[in-house]
């Protein structure tokens, strides 16, 4: 491909479909809380895979986790008060939840008990946690985006030590921030900025700090960037609501391909999976589906499946 040409277009397959029978009403008190409104009885998000292969989502308005088998087949792990979004699998099998009315939540998936781990900073609640991903030492690093954006450039990144519990803000003056993911050598952040409709790079000093925080990738058109997911070769996979695709760059932030959706314009998270881990799980949040692609360059696993 020269430099110029433009990203290779692959349409995605449907794998499984939210059945009917999980599908909800709309509440009255939904409607009117000025939220978004689900239109298909869902809205799905937060893709993550445990060791066995089954597909972990959330379900934002209704306070659900489903578990989706290596086969399609759905199961509902848990159902609670909350609006979970964001979801990363320990490597001790804990399930780290980013709830937006709760903050950082734990789901035992045996039982489907959510309890919470972190509400706050200091004295301060969080403003709606989003999504979280974790490096390879155990260290959980997740958004704090509520309703922030270019009118209030407010929202903070945050990293949680796993060696002494230490909770440490890392920035506070992004316009809704959302998905994040570490490089392959873990010395760059890289956060989607929904509102500014850009990917930034947070770079981490070896002292654990960041500088010279700047922007990477500068998308036009939809809401903004989502979800991401990093591949092997340090390529950033982006979910772009409301285009109805998902953008691979390379290493350098050079679109390759551009995976679209066949269902809804909204899709919101992905994450690498399959034999080879080259298959990209795509959540169509309104359709209430998961969609796959094959790429050719395989996903980073992440330190729980290690």
């Amino acid at each position: 491909m020269s430099l110029f040409a433009p990203p290779e277009t692959i349409m995605a397959e449907v794998f499984a479909t939210l059945p009917d029978h999980f599908r909800k009403p709309v509440t009255p008190e939904r409607a009117a809380s000025g939220r978004s409104v689900p239109t298909q009885g869902c809205f799905l998000e937060g893709p993550s895979f445990d060791r066995d292969g089954n597909l972990y989502v959330t379900d934002i308005p209704f306070g659900r986790i489903f578990r989706i088998s290596p086969s399609g087949d759905w199961t509902l792990v848990a159902e609670y008060d909350g609006e979970p979004n964001g979801l990363k699998i320990h490597k001790d099998g804990r399930i780290f939840v980013a709830d937006y009315a709760n903050g950082i939540m734990l789901l035992d998936p045996g039982t489907g008990r959510v309890t919470p781990l972190l509400t706050g900073y200091k004295a301060e609640h969080f403003k709606g946690v989003n999504d979280l991903v974790f490096a390879r030492n155990g260290d959980l690093y997740f958004t704090d985006q509520g309703q922030t954006g270019l009118q209030d450039p407010s929202g903070r990144v945050y990293r949680l030590r796993a060696a002494d519990g230490r909770l440490e803000r890392l920035a506070d003056n992004i316009p809704s921030p959302n998905g994040l993911v570490l490089n392959g050598a873990e010395n760059t952040l890289y956060v989607a900025v929904t509102r500014a409709n850009a990917v930034w790079r947070l770079p981490i000093t070896p002292d654990g700090s960041v500088l010279r925080m700047g922007m990477f990738i500068q998308l036009s058109g939809g809401r903004g960037p989502d979800g991401m997911a990093m591949d092997e070769a340090d390529g950033l996979a982006v979910a772009h609501p409301d285009i109805g695709a998902a953008w691979i760059f390379d290493h350098r932030g050079e679109p390759r391909f551009r995976v679209q959706s066949p269902r809804s314009d909204v899709v919101t998270n992905l994450a690498y999976g399959g034999p080879e881990n080259r298959t990209l799980h795509i959540v169509d949040s309104v359709a209430g589906c998961i969609l796959t692609a094959e790429l050719p360059v395989p996903g980073r696993r992440m330190f729980s499946h290690q």
